[in-house]
């Protein structure tokens, strides 16, 4: 029987993370506190420290994603905007 693959949130992998760097425990109690694979612990672990410098970049690429879903629900507020234009022309209003 297969084991099924959990999702886990990016503030769980952080909070995991910050545990495990801080080093007030063990791995074994880490992962007997969280319920999460030792390896997986400290892949987070290290990901969290190679990437910790880009949360005080200036011009990072923090802004893209905002960028990116501005351009996303404009394009959503244009696309209601056609659908309601079309419904009020389809009842008569």
């Amino acid at each position: 029987m297969s084991k099924k693959r959990r999702n886990h949130s990016a503030e769980f992998k952080a909070k995991v993370a910050l545990a495990a760097s801080k080093g007030n425990k063990t791995l074994s109690e880490l992962t007997e506190q969280y319920g999460v694979h030792p390896n997986q612990i400290t892949q987070w672990k290290r990901q969290l420290l190679e990437n910790a410098s880009q949360l005080f970049q200036k011009n990072g690429n923090s802004q893209t994603k905002p960028d990116e879903a501005i351009k996303d629900l404009h394009a959503k507020i244009g696309q209601l905007t056609v659908e309601n234009d079309f419904l009020s022309k389809a009842l008569g209003h």
